[in-house]
């Protein structure tokens, strides 16, 4: 069998490419699209395990730290949770691809096919992820603006969430601290009395310009900035439970 390197790396580049896309899309990581061409353009060194004799194992590490390294260009690091998550799927739709590819890899069937096969196949799976969702709390990207400075970020829509400032009556969403302690320079900042379970206390609260979630605008909302991290597979925000009507 004639294999053909420059049509091999063309194949290789446009399935790690929408392998990462499809992880992106399912996990809704708002990853740019140049980090993941980044990203597939660096996987494109796995290739060399078909010009060098090692041993399985060998090779079989060489493609699991790819594949580490990979998700690292095309997502970062925020947390371990977060980034097994994202190698975890990569993984998975690896597996799915690889399965359908292999299956349908017959001389009748050339890569162009398997490459016009291959979204079709992903659609299906991100189709089918999304029927299986069945909770009413999701993932959203969010910008919000202060003092002119826009802090992006991803959001999880906390129905449960229902602080408001007892005096201005304002919604109140939470952002991780850190997210935002090298971006913008908190100016008089207000304190808004909590209750949460056993807990309660002052919240350091600013007033944005305005937040958007998704393509939503909100305003009249303030930003409840908390110390300790929320723990939500990469989500660095508790959007209010008031935005569940106008978003879902």
């Amino acid at each position: 069998m004639v294999i053909y390197i420059d049509i091999l790396i063309l194949v290789n580049f446009l399935f790690d490419f929408l392998l990462l896309l499809t992880v992106n899309i399912a996990l809704k990581r708002y990853t740019k699209i140049f980090r993941l061409l980044l990203a597939s353009l660096f996987g494109e060194i796995t290739l060399i395990s078909l010009f060098i004799q090692a041993s399985p194992v060998f090779l079989s590490l060489l493609k699991i730290g790819m594949s580490i390294i990979m998700c690292l260009i095309a997502f970062k690091y925020q947390n371990i949770i977060y980034t097994f998550y994202n190698i975890l799927y990569l993984w998975m739709l690896s597996i799915i691809l690889g399965g359908f590819v292999y299956y349908f890899m017959i001389e009748e069937i050339n890569y162009l096919l398997i490459i016009f096969i291959a979204p079709f196949i992903l659609y299906l799976f991100i189709k089918s992820l999304k029927a299986l969702k069945k909770v009413k709390n999701y993932y959203y990207q969010v910008e919000i603006v202060i003092d002119n400075i826009t802090v992006k970020t991803t959001g999880f829509l906390d129905t449960g969430n229902h602080l408001i400032d007892p005096i201005t009556k304002k919604p109140i969403i939470l952002l991780n601290k850190k997210k935002i302690k090298s971006e913008v320079l908190i100016r008089s900042p207000m304190y808004v009395p909590y209750n949460a379970l056993n807990y309660h206390g002052l919240l350091e609260c600013i007033k944005p310009k305005y937040i958007k979630v998704g393509d939503k605008i909100f305003k009249n909302y303030l930003v409840g900035l908390s110390t300790k991290d929320f723990h939500l597979n990469g989500a660095n925000c508790l959007l209010h439970g008031k935005m569940e009507d106008k978003l879902c």
